[in-house]
């Protein structure tokens, strides 16, 4: 399966548009307070923790391996770095946790669904002895995959052509989201853009020095995107391609981390993205034109997307900003890794707080390439 280039959304895809009132894995609407209240739960439960001894056993015992063990930081499932002899090293997640089989089921599928098509790279998953994406064991599960080589991106300079260059790449990425049949799409995620009204019960655990500006970019969002939000394409998508969860593969781009990969819009995750890309005040869109652009090179932007974007980005940094101020509250020793894209969201929001709406949209016509799909 290759993903395709140049497309541009037909009627078949505006169809898909609105999201299911529960989806068949069961699971409650995303705008619901059912939902709300379970995907909030994932989040407020701190990742359980087990002795490296116990991931060495797993890993034995369901893949028939032994090496060095490392836990790496985590907000929900246990992770872990596996060194095999010579320089192989692999990544182990697992979880004993009641939502970590959706989630794992999920992650997995999508990871085996995606290898070997062009335009981007992931890791590898896998397979158990017995041939599965993923084990359970006793109250855990979780699955195995490669670790992918390269640099994330936050540690690299930003580039206009490494950022058009990225944009193009997670193009190409929900271009096969769109392809691949996945279980599961439709369980609680915090992050689902149907919570993001009911994010504002946050509001208390955040500084006097940002909380106007999310109220105001929440207020946007809630009265021009929201009530639109249902009337682009909808589809599964990454759902968190920060600079933490992109990694510069040579010439490629990588992407990693879809634990909260879910059934959303598909313009979201090219918000999400550029959000992240928002540093130099001298620009319009603070630098995320070059992704904006990238992202268009492959996928055309239609007019009502071009429209909402910059409330999407606004709303995005403020979510990001609510969530994480309210977990560190949570688990305040844990509180530098959680809040580690807080400050490039504020930042961001200050930037892109001059933007209306009508201007808003024309500077990302203004960033959008001439030659567009």
């Amino acid at each position: 399966m290759d993903a395709r280039a140049n497309v541009t959304p037909d009627q078949g895809a505006v169809q898909r548009n609105c999201p299911a009132a529960g989806g068949a894995d069961g699971a409650a609407t995303p705008s619901s307070e059912a939902y709300f209240r379970a995907a909030a739960a994932v989040l407020a439960t701190r990742p359980q923790s087990s002795a490296p001894d116990m991931s060495a056993a797993l890993l034995e015992r369901h893949y028939g391996l032994t090496g060095s063990i490392t836990t790496l930081s985590s907000e929900v499932e246990r992770t872990d770095e596996v060194s095999l002899s010579g320089d192989s090293r692999l990544i182990l997640k697992t979880s004993a946790g009641p939502e970590a089989l959706d989630s794992f089921r999920f992650q997995a599928a999508v990871i085996a669904g995606l290898q070997g098509i062009a335009g981007f790279v992931v890791p590898e998953v896998l397979r158990t002895s017995g041939g599965a994406l993923m084990f359970e064991h006793e109250g855990t599960c979780g699955y195995l995959q490669t670790r992918l080589a390269g640099i994330p991106l936050h540690q690299a300079t930003y580039t206009p052509d490494l950022l058009v260059r990225t944009g193009s790449a997670l193009a190409r990425l929900d271009l096969a989201l769109a392809e691949v049949n996945l279980p599961a799409a439709r369980r609680p995620v915090l992050w689902h853009i149907g919570c993001w009204s009911r994010l504002m019960e946050f509001e208390q655990y955040l500084p006097r020095s940002i909380a106007d500006s999310v109220r105001v970019a929440m207020a946007e969002y809630r009265k021009f995107v929201e009530p639109q939000i249902s009337n682009v394409t909808w589809q599964v998508t990454h759902n968190d391609p920060s600079p933490f969860n992109m990694m510069v593969a040579g010439q490629k781009i990588g992407f990693i981390d879809f634990g909260d990969g879910c059934w959303s819009p598909r313009i979201q995750d090219l918000a999400i993205a550029a959000s992240h890309m928002v540093a130099d005040p001298s620009l319009p869109l603070g630098g995320a034109e070059h992704l904006i652009a990238g992202y268009a090179s492959v996928i055309a932007v239609s007019p009502l997307e071009a429209r909402l974007l910059v409330g999407l980005m606004r709303a995005r940094q403020s979510a990001l900003i609510l969530v994480n101020y309210w977990r560190s509250q949570l688990f305040p020793a844990d509180a530098p890794y959680i809040k580690k894209n807080v400050a490039r969201a504020e930042r961001g929001l200050s930037i892109l707080a001059p933007l209306d709406t009508a201007s808003g949209e024309a500077a990302v016509l203004a960033a959008i390439p001439r030659s567009v799909p």
